[in-house]
């Protein structure tokens, strides 16, 4: 862990299992394109434990030739239904607006395709607070690369730097932050294990959005 916290100007944010909870939308529209493509499906657990890079960079692995085939069957019946059930994890909305209140620039950085990423947003009245929200394929290449972090912050004309936090609940999350050089900030219960994040170690964890909060107040001091 990091010696000191900088204080923050701006903070991008993972979007899902971070401050949306989307998942059983996500299993489903997976469970109908496994099946459908002829692969076991993965329970909601799998599904939590794999989905980490955008279905750009996964489907081609796992569908090999089929991949673009895989890829519109998912995103058909993922769109049926993402916003029926979607829910804000708890604590999430506070915070955020929180520190839009202190002045800091948010956004959001994800591998969720940005259509629907910004629909969400949308839907649970955020869009506001976020400068820009960057989703897959929105920049030439999706997280972990550094290039979305480029474009969430380019509209504040802010460079990626200790000065601003990537918070996220992944392996792929605090592997972006460490790539575009930004403070990673791991957000869940569990604290990181020895070795988890294979030279990609967050610089802090918070257990929830309360102790975001805490964090975020003490730096500014």
């Amino acid at each position: 862990m990091a010696p000191a916290t900088p204080p923050p100007k701006a903070i991008l944010f993972d979007w899902d299992n971070t401050l949306v909870d989307s998942w059983v939308a996500i299993h489903h529209a997976l469970e109908v394109t496994f099946t459908e493509m002829g692969h076991e499906p993965w329970t909601l657990e799998e599904v939590r434990q794999r989905v980490r890079a955008s279905a750009r960079d996964a489907f081609p692995e796992i569908f090999g030739g089929r991949a673009d085939e895989a890829s519109a069957l998912f995103y058909e019946v993922f769109a049926r239904d993402h916003l029926a059930r979607l829910t804000a994890r708890e604590g999430a909305e506070p915070a955020l607006r929180e520190l839009w209140d202190l002045k800091l620039y948010l956004g959001v950085v994800s591998n969720k395709t940005g259509t629907y990423l910004r629909a969400e947003a949308e839907a649970l009245g955020w869009s506001p607070l976020f400068g820009r929200i960057v989703g897959a394929t929105d920049a030439p290449r999706d997280k972990p690369a550094p290039d979305p972090v480029h474009m969430a912050l380019s509209a504040a004309g802010v460079s990626p730097g200790p000065d601003v936090w990537f918070v996220g609940d992944t392996d792929i999350d605090m592997l972006c932050a460490s790539q575009s050089g930004c403070f990673a900030v791991l957000l869940r219960p569990e604290a990181p294990e020895a070795g988890e994040f294979d030279g990609a170690e967050p610089h802090a964890h918070v257990e929830d959005f309360e102790a975001l909060r805490a964090l975020v107040r003490q730096s500014l001091r």
